[in-house]
């Protein structure tokens, strides 16, 4: 929904800094992005150096991820039609929910959602099922009635693991053909989504 390339890089940078390390560009570190932070700091910033380099990127994050972060094209238009058919909706981030809760009130998505999840509320990241299961408790919805959108490989796994069908849109750290290589139905970015789930029926009316 969100492109922070911008304030990962600038935040890893900072930590690189500090141990005298060069700046990484933004397309470089946008690949290795969605597999948690100490995955990030350990590849980029050094697998001894992870719990400092974690705090030096959250004390720069902090400061500049509000003024960083900016909707991926069609992002707003498509969460406005989705929240306005009746979806209920819920974000599942390997970004931390403080930061993700911030940003949704940013750009005024906040009443869209009726729960935010990341690795602060559940205790572990995105592969493991736990924080798609708890939006799944929080939107009151079965599985079989539910659709995880996500924009990189990492979310055709997270959603498997939890039992769910998966969407996958373009935009993210993953080109669209990475996408398609993992089968998921791809689409090219979130203006497509509406439609693609109208074109299945959705929403459909709850079961009697």
């Amino acid at each position: 929904m969100i492109d922070s390339y911008r304030a990962i890089a600038e935040s890893l940078n900072h930590a690189r800094k500090h141990y005298r390390l060069e700046p990484l560009d933004v397309p470089t570190v946008r690949a290795v992005v969605g597999h948690g932070l100490e995955h990030l700091i350990a590849h980029w910033v050094g697998e001894h150096r992870i719990k400092d380099g974690i705090r030096l990127f959250r004390e720069r994050y902090a400061q500049v991820y509000s003024i960083a972060t900016e909707p991926l094209p069609g992002a707003d238009a498509a969460l406005r039609a989705l929240a306005g058919s009746g979806y209920r909706l819920a974000l599942a981030s390997n970004k931390p929910a403080r930061f993700s809760s911030a940003i949704l009130q940013q750009f005024e998505w906040s009443p869209l959602f009726r729960a935010v999840e990341g690795p602060d509320t559940v205790g572990t990241t995105k592969p493991d099922p736990a924080m798609l299961g708890a939006c799944l408790d929080a939107l009151g919805t079965s599985v079989e009635r539910t659709r995880y959108v996500g924009d990189m490989p990492l979310d055709a796994v997270s959603g498997s693991n939890a039992g769910l069908e998966v969407i996958l849109v373009g935009g993210g750290s993953a080109s669209v053909g990475e996408l398609r290589a993992v089968g998921p139905p791809v689409l090219p970015g979130f203006a497509a989504l509406p439609a693609f789930l109208s074109d299945l029926g959705w929403p459909a009316p709850d079961p009697v």
